[in-house]
């Protein structure tokens, strides 16, 4: 039997009991995510919400279902009931934001998520022209070269050069030449994370789950049998635990289709290195405090 949702009377227990049990990542405008790992025997907070709302023709819920979720979810991850709170204890007025969305055609951060980040943003005081939204053209956008704040946001895939497109690999197009960091699996991915422009800006990650890829061969392959409406978004302060909690998904979508511990064909080793050799997050389950809300079916992990 599937564990029942979870109700707004638990959702409101869980955001009361935040700051406590999410305190190894504090809710500081500013803090970056090496500063923000977990010491040794505490835990690092990732939220994950689902809804099973009807997917539209561009891969995402209605807009009003996926600015809930997003709502619920950094709630959830900060401890507090007033999502305008939250997010002001985010980003501040005087912030320069750029969120960084990814617009692979097949599966993309989609709009709705991208506008549901940007009205919480214009919610915490920050002016329209102060907020930029791109990927691939972050190094020559404006509002980017002047960000004082990221939000990081982009799908689960599975992956060519990296084993999975993860929100640490998000941030390769802020590299000059991307394609330097492929080498070894991308296992460096995490560097990318001391560059100027990004080191310690990045407030709030989402991995956006509402359509996973789980497998793939070949660069740029996409295959619709490989996609599954999982419906979910996850969320942390912690870009490394939020990847490790997104591959523990899509591994085990991988043992359920194919019906063994089949590895991905390129391993995703930049995740725990992330961890282990670049010290930007946590990638331990066993370090990682999930909070899961809403729809429990065939939530996997």
């Amino acid at each position: 039997m599937s564990p029942k949702p979870v109700t707004r009377r638990d959702f409101l227990k869980v955001a009361a009991a935040a700051p406590l049990a999410g305190a190894a990542v504090p809710a500081v405008r500013g803090l970056s995510p090496s500063t923000a790992r977990a010491p040794a025997g505490d835990k690092v907070r990732v939220v994950l919400v689902r809804d099973p709302a009807p997917l539209g023709p561009g891969g995402a819920p209605p807009a009003e279902v996926v600015q809930r979720m997003l709502d619920d979810g950094v709630r959830a991850l900060l401890g507090e009931q007033d999502v305008v709170k939250a997010w002001k204890s985010l980003i501040g007025p005087d912030d320069v934001v750029g969120i960084k969305t990814n617009s692979w055609r097949y599966i993309p951060t989609t709009a709705e998520v991208e506008q549901a980040l940007k009205r919480r943003v214009m919610d915490a005081g920050v002016a329209e022209d102060r907020i930029g939204i791109d990927d691939q053209g972050v190094l020559r956008h404006p509002v980017f070269q002047k960000a004082t704040a990221l939000v990081n946001a982009r799908p689960m895939r599975s992956h060519y050069w990296s084993g999975v497109g993860s929100l640490i690999k998000n941030y390769i197009m802020f590299a000059p030449r991307p394609s330097a960091w492929h080498g070894d699996a991308c296992a460096d991915l995490a560097k990318i994370w001391d560059l100027p422009a990004v080191k310690g800006k990045t407030r709030l990650n989402v991995l956006v789950m509402f359509t996973p890829l789980f497998h793939s061969v070949g660069p740029h392959n996409y295959a619709k049998e490989y996609t599954w409406d999982y419906k979910g978004l996850i969320l942390s302060r912690d870009p490394v635990a939020a990847d490790a909690t997104g591959l523990r998904v899509i591994q085990a979508k991988r043992r359920e289709h194919f019906g063994d511990d089949r590895p991905l064909p390129v391993a995703p080793h930049h995740i725990r290195l992330a961890d282990t050799r670049h010290h930007l997050g946590t990638s331990d389950p066993a370090r990682i405090e999930l909070v899961k809300l809403g729809w429990a079916e065939g939530a996997m992990i």
